[in-house]
């Protein structure tokens, strides 16, 4: 398990980052909301905006962020990362699907 904490000056607040190498289980999001909850009461100030904890994850499972704190909070989220870059023609066609809903949404 990796974590890094990092004390933003911008937001003012403590972000918690867990890179997880796995799908997104319900165990990671008690974890971070564990963490989140601790940072909130040991390290924030009274200065200070609300701890953010972001997971990062090698698939987001929906199920999981539906029915979990992640659904409610404004303090917790999870997101999928890449383990590989995609390939030029990848990106070329995600812009181009991206553009396509832009359009359509005007």
């Amino acid at each position: 398990m990796q974590h890094k904490t990092v004390r933003s000056i911008d937001l003012k607040c403590f972000l918690l980052i867990d890179l997880k190498m796995h799908k997104l289980t319900h165990q990671d999001v008690g974890q971070m909301d564990m963490y989140v909850r601790m940072y909130e009461e040991k390290k924030r100030r009274k200065d200070d905006n609300p701890t953010i904890g972001l997971i990062l994850c090698t698939e987001k499972n929906n199920t999981v962020a539906k029915y979990s704190v992640l659904n409610e909070s404004q303090q917790l989220f999870a997101s999928k990362y890449l383990t590989e870059l995609p390939s030029e023609k990848e990106l070329q066609e995600q812009l181009e699907k991206n553009k396509q809903r832009l359009l359509e949404g005007e």
